[in-house]
């Protein structure tokens, strides 16, 4: 059962199957009016149809958020069904490559995606919400935002970004009413390909490790207490992981 309808919408930018999906579904079940978006927005009817039949409100399209004039639209779509109040990135775009086989296109893509996408969705989110003086701009980043790992250049140059993109983001537009926050996943999200890759590298007894993965629907609780945080003590950056997580 949905939460009474709040009079505020929430955009998701990469409403993928996973964590994207979980945060909308959590979202709507407390009243918020949902327009996500991804790559292929037809897989998005599904994720819909769910929020739907649980008394929420969904819709949304596809998306390139590394094209700006579409996430201006895309933004201003949502603004247009309810005040804009939460805009999640969530964009993952993990690509692992050895260095001396990591080409120029996969190098500048996963820097588009990851990095060049963020900037924009926070500053698109930015100029709708300054004028209201409050909103919440939330980023999805991982450890590789972090650390850099063998393989991972192109992936961790691009996450690295984004954390720097959301931290200056931060301290620009946290004084002027916008809570904006850097979410670190470091974990191995539980779904189907995770667990193959998993067992495929470990064998199968992994896959029944207590605190070996983390459930989506975790890291769209995580969002949602960032969302709930007093002004006077909101959080930049929260790192999460599975209790079994090494690091």
């Amino acid at each position: 059962m949905s939460a009474p309808k709040r009079n505020a919408s929430v955009a998701v930018v990469g409403a993928g199957d996973y964590i994207g999906g979980e945060i909308a579904k959590k979202f709507a079940s407390e009243g918020f009016d949902v327009y996500a978006g991804r790559r292929g927005g037809d897989k998005l009817e599904g994720l819909f149809d769910e929020i739907r039949a649980a008394g929420g409100s969904a819709q949304g399209r596809s998306l390139d958020a590394r094209v700006p004039e579409d996430v201006t639209a895309f933004l201003q779509e949502a603004e247009a069904i309810s005040p804009l109040e939460v805009v999640i990135f969530n964009i993952g775009a993990n690509v692992n490559f050895p260095l001396v086989d990591t080409t120029d296109r996969v190098f500048r893509k996963v820097w588009e995606m990851a990095c060049f996408a963020g900037f924009v969705t926070g500053r698109e989110a930015a100029r709708i919400m300054l004028p209201r003086g409050k909103g919440n701009i939330f980023f999805t980043g991982a450890t590789a935002g972090l650390r850099g790992g063998a393989g991972y250049a192109a992936f961790a140059s691009a996450k690295f970004g984004l954390r720097a993109v959301a931290e200056a983001t931060a301290r620009e537009m946290m004084p002027q009413g916008l809570h904006v926050a850097h979410l670190v996943i470091d974990a191995a999200v539980d779904t189907a390909w995770v667990r193959n890759l998993v067992a495929s590298k470990e064998g199968a007894e992994a896959l029944e490790k207590e605190g070996r993965f983390m459930d989506p629907a975790a890291v769209a609780e995580a969002y949602w207490s960032l969302y709930n945080q007093r002004q006077d003590a909101w959080t930049f950056e929260m790192q999460i992981r599975p209790s079994g997580e090494t690091w």
